[in-house]
């Protein structure tokens, strides 16, 4: 009787294992497939462009993190000196990940000047829009990527004054190219 028990709780053991190993790759397709939106951001970018701010120059990259649970997107930009401003370096992180639904539509963004944005993603065939919500006070951001062809975006930032909240200006636009 003990020895049954025992070749009981081994088969057990065999079968838990393989349903969890099943389990885990389903949920990994799952996320994989989440992720197909993003297929054309994936990778990294080179690009200039010019705006408020002035020319400039930088680059940055989509990948997965954390088992493929998180993009993170990691940027730099470069504007050399100018008669009216010193040389400045402008950098950031964001995090997109699946909000409570699973689905992709949710991003926080950190950058070196000190700023901090909950942005909702939106997306239509061949473009991905980051909008930042409406806060009292406090200007509105739109960031969008819009594929020319499967090498060059068109990257655009755009702000809203805090008493108009849907009027947005165009602050810094350019190409992108993916780097090979």
């Amino acid at each position: 009787m003990y020895v049954k028990t025992i070749e009981s709780m081994k088969t057990l053991k065999i079968v838990l294992f393989v349903a969890i190993i099943l389990a885990t790759q389903n949920l990994s397709a799952q996320q994989h497939k989440q992720w197909e939106k993003w297929s054309f951001l994936m990778g990294e970018w080179v690009g200039e462009g010019n705006g408020q701010p002035g020319q400039g120059s930088g680059s940055f990259s989509f990948t997965t993190d954390l088992d493929e649970n998180i993009i993170v997107r990691k940027s730099i930009t470069e504007f050399p000196a100018t008669k009216d401003k010193p040389a400045s370096t402008h950098k950031d992180l964001m995090y997109i990940y699946h909000d409570n639904t699973g689905n992709s539509s949710k991003s926080i963004y950190f950058d070196n000047e000190g700023h901090v944005i909950n942005y909702t993603i939106t997306y239509a065939e061949n473009s991905t829009v980051f909008t930042s919500d409406i806060i009292q006070n406090t200007p509105r951001f739109r960031l969008s990527y819009f594929l020319i062809n499967k090498d060059t975006l068109n990257v655009k930032f755009e702000f809203a004054p805090p008493q108009n909240p849907e009027s947005f200006k165009t602050y810094i636009e350019g190409k992108c190219t993916r780097k090979k």
